[in-house]
């Protein structure tokens, strides 16, 4: 891959625009008092209606008669997680290659992380997991450059197994970024993200702009890029017009499985300038 940085002197000049939405979307959740598996014990407080019937104190109760709930202080240090589908599916782009626009996006959550002294570690999938480990230090960050430039798309997405074997990874409350095309069954996801649900979970979907807009009519071979399979097909009006509804619901479904377990998700075409897609995530 051949990745430009140019945006991230955007995302250095506008850093006051990044303060505040940083400090929202990463920060300030776990400043605040919340309920959890793995969080620090803080003090009791009166049952309310709403409250999480799993944290009442029933030791409490059995000397008051009075119903109180346990909180909790998150952990201060937050670790995040880039996931990146470097599949051969991510090989795909007219302008821009998928594989590098997503590598942007994973290196601007890095920057973001290393900005307000946080922890980040990056995974690349397809068929199998690779860990990338930086070591401390001001360099980490060109280091993940560097090894995101050997690296190439290749292989077919395995996106259940590659969620469900880095769930061992995470040991401490995390923000779960998962950056890939999502072009497979929405219900792959889902499984694999459910071991995520109590983590701030971001989806970020990177596809080309032929791959929203299908622009295209007349005869084709078309290749999966996964499979190397080629077919030949007639793309009429009518097919431009179904493809556009079948993205569509793809989408919707990608949505839905996202909202199940509170996941942020985002879609982003390889067209828009990296900066601005990071505005939208973090609006």
């Amino acid at each position: 891959m051949e990745i430009d940085l140019e945006f991230l002197n955007h995302l250095k000049r506008l850093s006051v625009i990044l303060n505040k939405n940083v400090t929202t979307s990463f920060i300030g959740e776990r400043q605040s008092p919340a309920i959890g598996r793995g969080l620090i014990f803080k003090d009791h407080a009166p049952y309310t209606p709403g409250d999480d019937f799993r944290t009442i104190d029933w030791r409490v109760y059995a000397r008051t008669d009075k119903l109180f709930v346990k909180r909790y202080e998150e952990e201060r240090n937050l670790t995040i997680h880039i996931l990146l589908d470097l599949s051969a599916s991510m090989d795909y782009g007219k302008s821009v290659k998928k594989s590098n626009y997503a590598a942007m996006v994973a290196i601007g959550f890095a920057f973001m992380a290393l900005s307000k002294n946080e922890r980040f570690v990056l995974s690349t999938f397809s068929d199998r997991l690779d860990l990338f480990k930086p070591k401390k230090g001001r360099k980490q960050l060109m280091d993940m450059v560097s090894f995101l430039n050997s690296r190439k798309p290749s292989g077919k997405t395995d996106i259940a197994k590659a969620l469900v074997e880095y769930r061992k990874k995470v040991t401490s409350k995390s923000l779960i970024v998962v950056i890939s095309d999502f072009l497979y069954d929405a219900e792959e996801l889902t499984h694999g993200l459910y071991a995520y649900k109590d983590h701030t979970i971001k989806l970020v979907q990177v596809l080309d702009k032929e791959e929203l807009d299908l622009n295209l009519e007349g005869d084709f071979r078309l290749q999966d890029l996964e499979t190397n399979t080629i077919m030949k097909t007639f793309i009429s009006p009518f097919l431009k017009k179904k493809y556009g509804q079948e993205m569509q619901n793809h989408i919707a479904n990608i949505q839905r499985v996202a909202d199940s377990v509170r996941a942020k998700f985002h879609t982003a075409n390889t067209s828009t300038p990296v900066f601005e897609t990071f505005y939208n995530i973090l609006g």
